[in-house]
């Protein structure tokens, strides 16, 4: 009888404030609460004067987890739930412009997985990556204008870290347009996988190569404090917050039990 593989997913999120004197970023990982293997990651990314940014991060991450937890695949796709989560939260945070003195946007990028298959969605410029085996199989495209003037081939992405125009977004949630909602996912899944959320707190600092060494021999818990502290080196006391969120698949390998590994009953 020939062993039989498994994957477990291992997570973690980790946040930095950085040299800001306020945390606007937010991250998190939960479970769906019936539906076994399936889990979700979000990250944002606040911006919009004291306390308000936060507040909109905030949104994104309650409204997820609302949506999350009454998924049911029957009745609704799993691109069509991440496109929910993050108009629904675009609209809550419009609302909240009108109670409050604040002006708030926040970015979004909203991950689920479920047995053998990940979907995920994302607006403005907080990244996903996946890697696999430490290389990179793809990452989400910024909807910033620097990443515009990247794609017309106007500027390089060294450019792109050193243009004074670097934090202008083009699409965010918060804003008076529609938000563009850019979709993607991966099936089969492979033990090895992993995937990353982050915010430009920690992307602008450290390249993919870098990132997928660091995913490859450690675990999230162990590459969440590598990243963050190989961030927080490079910013050299001018680091935005950092935001960050891990989902790695761990091959287990189930082997058959041996004979001689069952207990002996009875007596002599």
């Amino acid at each position: 009888m020939s062993s039989k593989k498994r994957y477990q997913a291992e997570a973690c999120v980790a946040k930095h404030t950085g040299d800001r004197t306020e945390q606007q970023d937010r991250a998190a990982v939960f479970a769906h609460p019936t539906r076994k293997g399936t889990l979700m990651a979000v990250l944002a990314d606040g911006m919009g004067g004291h306390s308000g940014g936060a507040m909109a991060a905030e949104q994104v991450i309650l409204k997820a987890k609302q949506n999350f937890e009454a998924y049911a695949p029957a009745s609704e796709s799993a691109p069509d739930l991440l496109r929910s989560i993050i108009d629904e939260a675009h609209i809550v945070i419009k609302l909240t412009r009108f109670t409050s003195e604040q002006d708030p946007h926040s970015t979004a990028v909203v991950f689920m997985m479920q047995p053998d298959r990940a979907d995920w969605a994302h607006c403005g410029d907080s990244r996903f990556y996946h890697f696999r085996r430490g290389a990179l199989v793809t990452r989400s495209v910024d909807h910033s204008l620097v990443e515009e003037l990247v794609r017309k081939g106007r500027l390089d992405a060294e450019g792109a870290l050193r243009h004074p125009n670097r934090n202008v977004l083009l699409s965010c949630l918060g804003s008076e347009r529609e938000p563009r909602v850019d979709i993607g996912h991966a099936s089969p899944l492979v033990g090895g996988d992993a995937f990353l959320l982050c915010s430009d707190g920690l992307w602008a600092y450290i390249s993919e190569d870098e990132m997928g060494q660091i995913l490859e021999t450690q675990s999230p818990r162990d590459a969440a404090s590598a990243l963050i502290e190989l961030a927080r080196q490079r910013a050299r006391g001018g680091g935005d917050n950092i935001s960050l969120a891990i989902v790695k698949l761990v091959e287990v390998v189930q082997k058959p039990a041996a004979k001689n590994e069952f207990p002996r009953l009875g007596g002599r």
